[in-house]
């Protein structure tokens, strides 16, 4: 669940419902890949003031649950999600790479949209988990933590 975030001179709560489709809506999304996918996004949140309350796979797009601080912009945490965890799929699943031509992981386009902290996020978090066929979720983490 997420909680306030307080800082010096603010107290925030910014949730973010975050889809990324891979390039060409390609079926790249298995087992192998989600736990890279995962992993890399555990390291983010390690690393950075984000915070993965859920990331959940379908055969071709990802849904992400973010929590994260109002010094960084929509288009820099997608920035940050969509760079480091393609390079480290590449890296780590070579055969992706081969799936998509040799070219990019996600397409340059995503979904963003806010979320309230109240009623919305178990809202969000139920039509994440109705989306497509085959949605898994890979993580949850509904805990304090502290940046």
């Amino acid at each position: 669940m997420s909680e306030y975030i307080h800082k010096s001179h603010n107290v925030t709560v910014l949730l973010y419902h975050l889809v990324f489709p891979a390039k060409y809506r390609r079926v790249v999304f298995d087992e192998q890949v989600d736990t890279v996918l995962k992993d890399v996004c555990l390291e983010i949140e390690s690393r950075y003031q984000v915070k993965f309350l859920e990331i959940g796979t379908d055969s071709d797009h990802v849904h992400f649950l973010v929590q994260s601080v109002p010094t960084y912009a929509v288009t820099k945490i997608v920035t940050m999600i969509k760079s480091l965890s393609a390079r480290e799929i590449f890296k780590r699943c070579p055969e992706v790479k081969k799936k998509l031509w040799g070219g990019e992981f996600w397409t340059d386009g995503y979904f963003a949209s806010t979320v309230g902290k109240h009623g919305n996020e178990e809202m969000i978090g139920r039509y994440v988990k109705s989306q497509g066929e085959t949605y898994q979720a890979l993580h949850m983490d509904h805990q304090l933590a502290l940046f």
